[in-house]
């Protein structure tokens, strides 16, 4: 694959990262809305996010026996098709059981897709290109931020909760048929796993013990930050004072930072080295955890604008040397189920981190959010100790085949 081939096929990716993680992200500044609107806590709002992310690491389980048997194509078509349904069945829910039960719908074929595309990331790129091309990729969070996420509480202040799903939907269904129309048919690993079975490929997935410490490792770098952000704007709004129009803003100004400096966190990631890379970010965003969990409410806005910012961004170039880190770390004629048993490790992790924030959190009898400090101390936990598992895991440093 040229350059400009191999170019244009994660930017196709990173169109379908976008509307993936947009779907996920934009439930969390709703937060305010839902706990308004369905009258539930911040527990039952922490079900609403963690359903999609439990129900996405059961998917990856049951997709990690049958994803090595089709083209990379096929599937990720296949997947991103039942993800637009599921994110139109978001859009025409009625109520709170209705939307639960059509964000597990989204979580079973979403949270395969990102797996998908780190898989084909690393059948693709050379180990030494990995950083940028995972900067590209997943520069999609970024985008999701600056334009994605404020569109979309805009059309919820205006036309409801309904509408940024109705987008969604139809963005899905445009960037389907370009994938379908441009991408290359990626099904070269289908010989090399002839005559093996797939709970053979699982269990040698799992006798690997450097799997199993990337697993913990994924497990860590989630369970860092989803104690936090599912409730970063429930916390902005009802603990710091900000008002619901001023929530877009936030996610802009951290999303325009992020995106600025993904192309730069991926190039330090192969400059100096991924495991270095994610120790230093890792370590810098405990920082802004804490402040972003400590400011008073009060707090002029231009201030938790550039203290949310320093976090978003932290939080989110910590996950390109990060996963970078773990599509490396995985046998390379296993990668595809390693990688979708993985996702299945992060969704379940971020499930759980979501369901821990909210219990972790409290609020005082005029709804004033309390304690969130402590939601940031066990995010600062697991994230000094995925520094730690960083250094534990061996790298493959093959190259990539060229399409």
């Amino acid at each position: 694959m040229t350059n400009k081939r191999e170019n244009w096929l994660l930017f196709t990716l990173a169109g379908i990262q976008f509307t993936h993680i947009l779907d996920f992200m934009i439930m969390m500044p709703l937060g305010p809305q839902f706990t308004r609107i369905f009258g539930i806590n911040d527990a039952q709002f922490g079900l609403l996010v963690s359903a999609y992310t439990l129900a996405g690491g059961l998917s990856g389980l049951v997709a990690s026996t049958f994803i090595e048997r089709f083209g990379r194509k096929r599937m990720l078509l296949t997947l991103y098709t039942f993800f637009g349904l599921s994110a139109l069945a978001c859009a025409l829910a009625p109520g709170y059981a209705a939307l639960i039960l059509a964000r597990i719908l989204a979580g079973i074929f979403g949270g395969v897709l990102s797996s998908l595309s780190q898989t084909i990331v690393g059948d693709v790129i050379p180990f030494e290109n990995r950083g940028r091309a995972m900067g590209i990729v997943m520069s999609s969070f970024s985008v999701a931020s600056v334009a994605g996420v404020p569109v979309g509480l805009w059309l919820a202040e205006h036309f409801g909760w309904h509408a940024p799903f109705f987008g969604i939907a139809s963005l899905c269904a445009a960037l389907g048929i370009f994938a379908a129309l441009t991408m290359p048919a990626l099904d070269e690993h289908l010989g090399r796993q002839s005559g093996t079975s797939a709970l053979g490929r699982i269990k040698a997935v799992l006798a690997d013990a450097n799997h199993r410490r990337a697993f913990a490792f994924s497990a860590a770098m989630m369970l860092a930050g989803f104690t936090i952000i599912p409730y970063l704007a429930i916390n902005l709004q009802y603990g710091i004072g900000l008002r619901s129009d001023q929530l877009p803003y936030v996610y802009l100004f951290g999303g325009v930072a992020s995106l600025a400096l993904a192309r730069w966190f991926g190039r330090l990631t192969d400059r100096w080295g991924k495991v270095k890379s994610f120790r230093l970010l890792a370590s810098a965003v405990i920082v802004p955890m804490f402040a972003v969990a400590l400011l008073p409410y009060g707090t002029p806005l231009w201030v938790a604008i550039g203290v949310s910012t320093f976090f978003i961004t932290c939080m989110s170039g910590r996950m390109i040397p990060g996963m970078a880190i773990v599509t490396s770390a995985g046998n390379p004629a296993l990668r595809g189920t390693f990688m979708t048993l993985n996702a299945s490790v992060q969704s379940a992790a971020m499930g759980f981190a979501a369901l821990i924030g909210g219990h972790l959190i409290a609020r005082t009898a005029n709804g004033q959010v309390q304690d969130f400090w402590q939601a940031a101390a066990v995010g600062a936990a697991f994230s000094i100790a995925a520094v730690w598992l960083a250094g534990t895991l061996d790298l493959h440093a093959s190259q990539a085949k060229k399409l």
